[in-house]
């Protein structure tokens, strides 16, 4: 299936290079702008604000993540600084992005006077499309790769990029490829989610289901990462036999639960 190591420049045009990573994350994005911009038709939603909400939580969720990686490994940047502003090489962080896209849209929402949770529905609907495709930026930089397999789905690299307990090792589990499959089958559930509270006879006016499209992907996605840092052997602190991630996913789906009860019980005693 992965027959040779990938080259992570696609185009190198002496004063400048065309990376990869930087062409698919850049293209995640603009997959994400289009599905937010169809949600806002769907709802009725003035769609010129669809664009600046995009502008504002890319550029916040961008910071977001790069701060978040390097605060992780500052160990690394603290004696290499001038690789912090180097993004096309990697280091983006999806909780630091979602993290400061829900505190960005949030402010955006109470700004505009809309129902926050509506809002953070439709923009976290496009996310697991655009990590689907963002992730395989991932393959071409040769990072965040799992551990040795001999799988016939088994991705090669090379010798540099391995980490020195499997240098002698010469294929990975595809973690890039297991993730982009399951962020494709979440961004589905939430799709079909949406279609339902469409077609609900409620209506979506009063409120109805606000916020349910946001928790499952918050949910949703921390599984995924919780399942993928078993494979994964990039750098990471490890705290009662788990990374850092896991631990941190772990906390998200235990504070999704409460929340989801908080909303059910409410929905009950309003009823």
């Amino acid at each position: 299936m992965f027959s040779t190591p990938p080259n992570k420049i696609l185009l190198d045009l002496g004063v400048i290079s065309i990376h990869w990573y930087g062409l698919l994350v850049v293209a995640g994005f603009f997959l994400g702008l289009l599905v937010l911009v169809q949600l806002f038709k769907k709802y009725k939603l003035p769609v010129d604000e669809a664009y600046d909400l995009f502008f504002y939580t890319i550029l916040f969720g961008l910071l977001g993540a790069r701060i978040y990686y390097v605060a992780y490994a500052w160990s690394y940047y603290a004696t290499h600084p001038t690789d912090i502003v180097k993004i096309w090489q990697g280091g983006l962080a999806i909780h630091g992005a979602i993290i400061a896209a829900v505190l960005t849209v949030y402010f955006y929402s109470q700004r505009k006077g809309w129902n926050p949770w509506k809002i953070t529905d439709l923009v976290a609907t496009g996310v697991p499309i655009a990590m689907a495709l963002g992730r395989w930026g991932n393959y071409f930089n040769q990072e965040l790769f799992g551990t040795p397999t001999d799988l016939p789905w088994g991705i090669p690299i090379d010798l540099a990029n391995r980490p020195e307990q499997y240098v002698n090792f010469s294929r990975f589990h595809p973690t890039f490829l297991y993730e982009s499959l399951l962020d494709l089958c979440l961004f589905a559930l939430l799709l079909l989610m949406h279609r339902r509270r469409l077609q609900s006879k409620q209506g979506e006016g009063r409120g109805y289901g606000a916020g349910n499209v946001t928790l499952v992907f918050l949910f949703g996605y921390s599984f995924i990462r919780f399942l993928m840092e078993f494979f994964r052997t990039d750098y990471s602190p490890v705290w009662l036999d788990l990374r850092w991630a896991q631990l941190l996913s772990l906390v998200i789906m235990m504070v999704i639960v409460v929340v989801t009860l908080w909303k059910f019980i409410k929905q009950k005693t309003a009823e």
